[in-house]
């Protein structure tokens, strides 16, 4: 296929680019910094110039293409900040116009297919039974938009193409914000809230990104992006810890989750979420069954002793 990509040089789309033209698809990819443009061409893509929020400006760019990948975010570079009321502001930007562009440029250009991302953790707490696709969700202020990027994918269908929405689970990698949580855990404390004994549900980047290449296949509707097997938070932060040498942390203190408001309270819901439907429509599989699977290759990745890929 050619397919065209946005947020290509992100957490997911730097994965997804190369797993894309390793499979034999013609990538094109949105850049606005010759930094990135640069390393787009190093990873085989080819980069093009439009402007995100403009119908035409992407019709033009996307002319000839049979899918486009929308991964674009703006998510903030830090927990800390995602704890401020502004510090979002962009991100709902592109979800909420940025992905209403992209589908209507997408279909005016009648592109066949679409991929939207979306975030996982929006479900409902379920406690320890599963969620599938068909769960309540209730986000969170702080990322309400999500819901605005997905009516532009169920758009697209609606006018006649195969709009997909992929919500991933809480992504991991070997990025600064792993090692944010990491400074957090060698201080004696967990970097997540809520109930050690409740579900966490996460996927490695990498993973993330094999998913949205198979994906490809699917029929339209909305799938999970998850491991095969979730964690209790306990689990979850004692097993990285155990990993990078350090001592098993302290969960957060409860008055700390309230004290948090809307997007604490919503990071701290026991989600047991399910792959099931992403598995069945199109035989993807996580590379890792579960995060503690993938702590020693992260961990690696950070104090640059990986093998070479």
């Amino acid at each position: 296929m050619r397919v065209f990509v946005t947020g290509a040089t992100g957490a997911i789309g730097s994965h997804a680019v190369p797993l894309l033209v390793q499979a034999g698809h013609q990538v094109s990819a949105l850049s606005r910094s010759a930094i990135n443009r640069e390393r787009l061409r190093q990873l085989g893509a080819a980069p093009v110039e439009a402007d995100l929020f403009d119908v035409t400006s992407l019709r033009r760019v996307m002319t000839g293409h049979d899918a486009v990948i929308n991964l674009a975010t703006a998510m903030p570079a830090s927990a800390k900040r995602m704890m401020l009321p502004w510090a979002c502001t962009m991100n709902d930007r592109i979800r909420r116009d940025g992905s209403a562009a992209i589908a209507a440029a997408a279909s005016a250009e009648g592109v066949a297919r679409l991929i939207q991302e979306s975030f996982a953790p929006i479900y409902v707490d379920r406690g320890d039974s599963w969620i599938d696709e068909s769960a309540r969700v209730a986000p969170a202020s702080y990322n309400r938009s999500i819901l605005d990027a997905e009516r532009s994918a169920e758009r697209f269908t609606v006018a006649g193409g195969t709009g997909i929405v992929l919500r991933f689970a809480a992504l991991y990698g070997p990025d600064a914000l792993m090692r944010e949580m990491l400074d957090v855990m060698r201080k004696g404390w967990s970097p997540l809230p809520g109930d050690p004994t409740a579900f966490f549900t996460s996927v490695a980047q990498s993973d993330a990104a094999s998913a949205v290449v198979s994906a490809l296949g699917a029929q339209a509707g909305t799938y999970n992006v998850a491991e095969n097997e979730p964690m209790r938070r306990a689990e979850w932060v004692t097993s990285l810890a155990r990993a990078a040498g350090i001592a098993p942390p302290k969960p957060l203190p409860r008055w700390l989750t309230r004290l948090g408001g809307s997007t604490m309270r919503l990071l701290s819901r026991s989600q047991r979420v399910s792959n099931g439907k992403l598995r069945d429509a199109t035989g993807w599989a996580p590379r890792y069954n579960r995060a503690s699977d993938a702590w020693q290759a992260v961990i690696a990745e950070l104090r640059g002793t990986a093998p070479p890929r």
